[in-house]
């Protein structure tokens, strides 16, 4: 049986993204990016973006390894806007579903026999 995927929330903040474990809000990982300013962030069901400073980066969700980043040079150091063209699949909302209700019905009978 496939392990249950951890959930995250991630935060930009100054120059970092940083996932916090979204049952415990313990700290996963950080990334530091290049610039101090705000920092954008998205998920868009596949790929973690990260842009601040004019450059953008695209982190690997698990461990927050930069997969890729692009400096959009010429392009000015302001602040960065993201969107994705990638669509939710009914898949992979089914999938985060199921894994709640795993996760839910795992926690109850823990608390049961507890």
């Amino acid at each position: 049986m496939p392990r249950d995927l951890q959930v995250f929330v991630f935060v930009g903040i100054k120059n970092a993204v940083v996932a916090l474990d979204d049952r415990t809000g313990a700290e996963a990982w950080r990334v530091t990016l290049r610039s101090s300013d705000h920092v954008t962030v998205m998920w868009d069901g596949e790929a973690l973006l990260a842009a601040n400073g004019g450059e953008i980066w695209r982190l690997d969700p698990e461990r927050g390894q930069v997969i890729w980043h692009n400096q959009l040079k010429g392009l000015g150091r302001g602040l960065v806007s993201l969107a994705s063209s990638r669509r939710p699949t009914t898949t992979a909302e089914t999938d985060l579903v199921a894994q709640k209700r795993r996760r839910d019905a795992a926690a109850a009978a823990e608390s049961a026999g507890g």
